[in-house]
C-alpha cells in the first residue's frame, strides 16, 4: 500500500492499486517477464539504474511485509545479500528460493519493475504489507 509520492507515473499507478499480499516484482535486465504481466521498464543503459536504487525508491512508497530473494545470490551477489539484511532488520520477512522458482513466482505478480541492473540474481518479490 502507498505511504508517499513517487514520481514515476506508472510506478506510482501499480502501487496505488496494491493489497495485502498482492506482489510486485523489482527485476534485472534480464528477468523473462510472461505475457500478460505488466512490465514498467525503467533501465536505461546497461547497470542503470540499480536494483538496490530502485528497491529503495519503491519501499520508500510502499509498505513490504515479505521480499523472495534467489538463493543463489548467497554465493554469487554479495550487494544483494546487503539488501536483503537490511530488509530483513526492519522487519521484512526474508525469504530465499531457487532461481527457476523466483521466476515461476514472479508470473503472479501485478507487475515487474525491469531495472538496468546486470549482476548475477538481481531480482527480488516484494509482498504488499498493510500501514494500519
Amino acid at each position: 500500500m502507498k505511504k508517499h509520492g513517487h514520481l514515476n507515473r506508472d510506478v506510482s499507478r501499480i502501487l496505488a492499486c496494491m493489497g495485502h499480499t498482492d506482489s510486485i516484482v523489482i527485476a534485472d535486465c534480464g528477468l523473462p517477464i510472461a505475457g500478460g504481466t505488466e512490465c514498467i521498464d525503467l533501465s536505461l543503459t546497461l547497470g542503470e539504474p540499480a536494483l538496490v536504487r530502485v528497491l529503495d525508491s519503491v519501499l520508500a512508497d510502499f509498505r513490504a511485509e515479505r521480499a523472495i530473494f534467489a538463493s543463489e545470490a548467497r554465493e554469487r551477489n554479495a550487494a544483494i545479500m546487503n539488501r536483503a539484511s537490511v530488509l530483513a532488520g526492519e522487519g521484512v520477512h526474508v525469504e530465499f528460493v531457487m532461481h527457476d522458482r523466483l521466476k515461476e513466482l514472479s508470473r503472479q505478480a501485478r507487475a515487474v519493475i525491469r531495472t538496468g541492473e546486470a549482476t548475477p540474481f538481481a531480482n527480488v518479490i516484494l509482498y504488499s504489507g498493510v500501514i494500519f
